[in-house]
C-alpha cells in the first residue's frame, strides 16, 4: 500500500529539519554551565586507590566540600577506588583522569535503598546508582577513566537465584540488588564526555528527564565471555527530551540505547513521564546488544528519532519497536539512516507484541500506533530482513519506508502481519530487487 502524501511530506520535513536540530542540540551543549576553575582531588578528603577499601565517604566529603565553596570540579585521580552510591550537587561536576577507575562496591549496604525512578515507575525501595545527580543543571561528567560495576558476582546471582525462583515468570529484575553507574535525572545542559562505562549491575546511564544532553565519545562494555549479563542497557532515555549520542561504542549485553516512559493502561495520565522526543544518535559502533535502538519495555510516547551514521555487528534487532499490549503507545517519525550492518545473525525490524510482566489492571485493552518509521541508506550483511506484527485489534502500524537498501540477509523476508506493506524505493537484496 503506497504512503500517503501527508505522510510523505512530514517525513521529508522532518528529513529536512534534522541537521539543525543535531547542530542546536550540539551548541546548546556547549553552552551549557561549564566547570570553574575549583578542582578538589577525592585525593585531599581522604580517598585510597588500594582496589580495597570503601571510599564513599571520603569522596562524598569532596562533593560537598566542593558544592560549598560555590561549585568546582571533582576529580578522580589514577588508580581504583572503591566506593557505594554518591551524591552529586548543582554545581559540581565529575572529572575521571586517564586511569581512574571508580569502582562499585559489590556490598549493597553501601548503595542503601531509597524512593528511585526505575522501570517506568518510581521504586519505593531501590538501590540508587554510583553516581546520582538530580536537579544539577550543566553537570559535566568527563575524562579518559572508567566507571566499574564489578557486575560480575551481581550477575552469578541474579541468574542463581532466577534459576531457583519456583515462578520463573514472575521473577522481576529489580528482586535483586544492584546498582546503576549513573543516575542522572531533572537536569538541562547535562555533557557525559569520554566516559568508560564498564561491568554494570544494572543499566549503565540511565537519564530520566532531562533536557539538552550530550553524550559523547563514551564505552559501554561488558566482558564478551560472559554470554548474559542481565538488564546492562547501554543508555536509557527515559522521558528526556534533546538528547544527542555522539561516536559512543556499545558491546553489552541488552538494549544498547533504549526509549523509556511509563506503562500500563493509565501511562498517558502520568505527569512524572512526558514524551521521549528530538533523539539523535550519530556516528556510533554498536557491537554487541539485544538492539541497537529499542522503543523500550516501558515507553508511552516516542517521537523524532534519528540514528545515523553507526556501525551495526551483533545486535538482536537494528529497530526494536516493543508493543505492550497493556500501554497505549505511540511511535512516531523514527528514521536510521547510513547504516552499515556487519553480522550473520539478528533482525533489522523487530515490531511485536512484547508482553513480559503486563497487567492492564481490569481495563480493556488500548490502542496504540506506530507511524512514520523510515529506513534509509542501509547497507551490507546481516541475518534476518524480520518481521512486522502488530497486537492483535490493538495496534495501527503505518508510513513505515524503505529506501536504497542494498543487504545480503540470511533470511531475506520481511514478515508484515497484520499491518500495511511498507513502501518500498531502490531495495536490493541478495542481489536482487526486493517487494515485500
Amino acid at each position: 500500500m503506497p504512503v500517503p502524501v501527508s505522510a510523505r511530506r512530514r517525513v521529508a520535513l522532518t528529513l529536512l529539519s534534522l541537521p539543525l536540530l543535531s547542530l542546536a542540540l550540539s551548541r546548546r551543549a556547549a553552552h551549557a554551565a561549564a566547570p570553574d576553575g575549583k578542582r578538589i582531588s577525592i585525593i585531599d578528603t581522604g580517598a585510597v586507590a588500594d582496589g580495597a577499601n570503601v571510599n564513599t565517604r571520603a569522596i562524598q566529603a569532596a562533593i560537598d566540600r566542593a558544592s560549598g565553596q560555590g561549585g568546582g570540579t571533582v576529580v578522580v585521580p589514577a588508580g581504583v577506588f572503591v566506593s557505594g552510591a554518591l551524591f552529586l550537587k548543582p554545581g559540581v561536576h565529575l572529572h575521571l583522569e586517564r586511569g581512574a577507575v571508580l569502582r562499585c562496591s559489590t556490598d549493597m549496604r553501601h548503595f542503601p535503598v531509597q524512593r528511585t525512578r526505575i522501570e517506568g515507575h518510581f521504586e519505593e525501595r531501590f538501590n540508587p546508582g554510583l553516581i546520582n545527580a538530580a536537579g544539577c543543571d550543566g553537570l559535566t561528567i568527563t575524562g579518559a577513566g572508567t566507571l566499574d560495576g564489578a557486575g560480575r558476582p551481581i550477575w552469578d546471582r541474579f541468574w542463581q537465584l532466577r534459576n531457583a525462583a519456583k515462578d520463573k515468570a514472575a521473577f522481576r529484575n529489580l528482586d535483586v540488588p544492584r546498582a546503576r553507574l549513573a543516575v542522572i535525572e531533572g537536569s538541562r545542559g547535562v555533557t557525559v564526555d569520554g566516559v568508560t562505562f564498564k561491568d554494570s549491575q544494572f543499566w549503565n546511564l540511565h537519564l530520566y528527564r532531562c533536557r539538552d544532553v550530550v553524550v559523547r565519545a563514551c564505552h559501554f562494555e561488558v566482558p564478551d565471555d560472559y554470554v548474559q549479563a542481565p538488564s546492562t542497557d547501554g543508555i536509557d532515555i527515559d522521558s528526556c527530551q534533546d538528547v544527542l549520542v555522539d561516536g559512543c561504542h556499545f558491546s553489552v549485553t541488552d538494549d544498547c540505547i533504549a526509549a523509556k516512559g511509563s506503562k500500563g493502561p493509565h501511562a498517558p495520565d502520568d505527569k512524572d513521564s512526558p514524551p521521549v522526543e528530538r533523539v539523535r544518535v550519530r556516528n556510533c559502533d554498536f557491537r554487541r546488544g539485544h538492539a541497537m535502538f529499542t522503543c523500550g519495555s516501558e515507553a508511552t510516547v516516542v517521537r523524532d528519532v534519528v540514528v545515523e551514521h553507526c556501525t551495526v555487528r551483533d545486535v538482536g534487532a537494528v529497530a526494536h519497536l516493543k508493543l505492550r499490549p497493556d500501554t497505549p503507545q505511540r511511535y512516531e517519525n523514527i528514521v536510521m539512516r547510513d547504516l552499515v550492518l556487519d553480522s550473520t545473525k539478528g533482525e533489522i525490524v523487530a515490531i511485536r507484541p512484547w508482553s513480559q510482566y503486563f497487567d492492564l489492571k481490569g481495563e480493556a485493552p488500548p490502542h496504540s500506533s506506530v507511524r512514520g518509521l523510515v529506513l534509509d541508506g542501509i547497507r551490507g550483511r546481516f541475518g534476518a530482513f524480520g518481521i512486522v506484527a502488530p497486537n492483535p485489534g490493538q495496534t495501527d502500524i503505518s508510513g513505515i519506508v524503505l529506501r536504497n537498501l542494498n543487504l545480503q540477509l540470511t533470511d531475506e523476508r520481511l514478515q508484515v502481519k497484520g499491518a500495511a506493506s511498507p513502501a518500498m524505493e531502490n531495495v536490493v537484496v541478495n542481489g536482487k530487487p526486493y517487494t515485500a
